[in-house]
């Protein structure tokens, strides 16, 4: 299946122009994969896989004018839904040189210019509110939620992409949320709308 079959199939309805890029994209990553090892998607249907995932999340979230990922790794989901929403200012926080250069060539190679890259822990990130800030697989939700205190406010809301422990770690959070659970597949898609900053 090709990209835009994947797409078709989970009713995310994106521009040509954005399917084209996020093809570019999945070349580019998995040219660098084989040399730098950046993501266990070792091939473009896998990469695809997870693009897929990363934007799986537009079929139900408001659309955001500024977004904080955390960790973004290879790309998933920050550099992904970048691409998505183009009028969203999106910051990746990713502390991993050999990813930085990754993200910022990417960025460069696919004329994103809403896109910056920090290259530094999320806690070091100096910048207003965000609101939504998204993470895939970095840490459990208090800790993330606890890191990124300095960059929310009432308005922020938080899109993290879980697997099976997720309501366990909802469980253990020391006050209530106002959130949505959406399966699709293995992922647990948390959708957080009240966390108080």
């Amino acid at each position: 299946m090709n990209l835009s079959q994947h797409l078709d199939a989970e009713k995310i309805i994106l521009a040509n122009e954005q399917i084209v890029q996020l093809e570019n994209f999945a070349s580019l990553l998995h040219e660098w994969n084989q040399i730098h090892n950046l993501t266990g998607a070792k091939t473009i249907e896998a990469i695809y896989a997870n693009i897929v995932d990363a934007l799986y999340p537009l079929t139900f979230i408001d659309k955001p004018k500024t977004l904080l990922d955390v960790g973004t790794g290879a790309g998933f989901p920050g550099l992904v839904l970048a691409i998505a929403l183009p009028q969203t200012e999106v910051v990746l926080a990713e502390p991993l040189k050999k990813r930085v250069s990754f993200l910022k060539y990417a960025a460069i190679e696919l004329g994103l210019s809403s896109v910056s890259v920090e290259g530094k822990r999320v806690e070091q990130v100096e910048h207003a509110p965000f609101e939504l800030i998204s993470s895939r697989a970095v840490t459990n939700t208090a800790l993330l939620l606890e890191l990124t205190s300095r960059l929310c406010d009432a308005k922020t809301r938080y899109l993290f992409y879980k697997g099976s422990r997720v309501l366990d770690e909802i469980e253990q959070m020391p006050h209530q949320l106002s959130y949505d659970i959406v399966q699709k597949n293995q992922r647990n898609y948390l959708y957080i709308k009240n966390e108080t900053c």
